[in-house]
């Protein structure tokens, strides 16, 4: 069995064809695992929400899921992502509403605990130090948790009394070490390379494997400008941060 890993999608349907395209072509995947965030900065909420529930999938609650249809307060977002937030939740259907409001702050299945900041802290929580990894193993029984919210890509390894940060690599071998695993974002990267993030668990080998994909960013940012998003937001599609 391989199962998608997906993470801040944020309403960025361009990334998100191509990353299933690329899924697709790669020999396909059974379930798509949702990490939170499908909508949020991004010129097309709605569509992303309709691609991932047209497909078999787990999917947790984002900060910037929740705070579209009011069960978060925005008053901590910086001013353009507080606008971008509040212009997403006028483009929700009912429907899409319904399904947001559904949305659990964390998973348990298989051998993982699905969260979107963290196991701690679901909504809120930036996992982005050894520190703070440290003391969130402490925080879900599972062998192995799976984050998103930073919009980067890294894994903190439990070994011994300590903890390690490093790189996504592009094949992560699951062993008998504790892993928190951030496979980094669709439709925001913020480690400098500006193409899509994501990766697929082999259940069979054991493995995750970490792959980035071109699509076309001129696309989104011309719809973003039409929609009059926030300038930063469309800007910093390009460069990856």
């Amino acid at each position: 069995m391989r199962y998608a890993l997906l993470a801040d999608i944020h309403g960025n349907l361009a990334a998100f064809e191509a990353v299933l395209q690329d899924i697709t072509e790669k020999g396909g995947v059974e379930e798509l695992w949702c990490l939170g965030d499908v909508v949020g900065y991004g010129p097309d909420p709605s569509a992303c929400i309709a691609l991932l529930r047209n497909r078999p999938h787990l999917c947790v609650a984002g900060n910037h899921d929740w705070a579209a249809i009011g069960k978060v307060d925005i008053s901590d977002f910086n001013p353009d992502a507080a606008q971008a937030c509040r212009w997403t939740g006028e483009q929700l259907s009912a429907e899409d509403v319904k399904y947001l409001e559904s949305l659990p702050l964390t998973l348990t299945h298989r051998d993982f605990t699905i969260a979107h900041g963290s196991p701690r802290d679901p909504i809120w929580e930036y996992v982005l130090s050894e520190k703070s990894a440290r003391d969130n193993f402490r925080s879900f029984k599972t062998r192995y948790c799976l984050i998103g919210h930073s919009h980067v890509p890294l894994v903190f390894e439990h070994v011994g009394e300590t903890c390690l940060l490093k790189d996504m690599p592009e094949s992560l071998r699951l062993g008998e070490n504790r892993l928190i695993i951030n496979p980094g974002s669709v439709g925001q990267p913020r480690d400098g390379d500006p193409r899509a993030a994501y990766a697929i668990y082999d259940e069979g080998d054991k493995v995750i494997y970490y792959y980035r994909i071109d699509y076309d960013i001129a696309d989104t940012q011309e719809r973003m400008v039409q929609k009059e998003l926030p300038t930063f937001l469309v800007t910093r599609l390009s460069h990856g941060w």
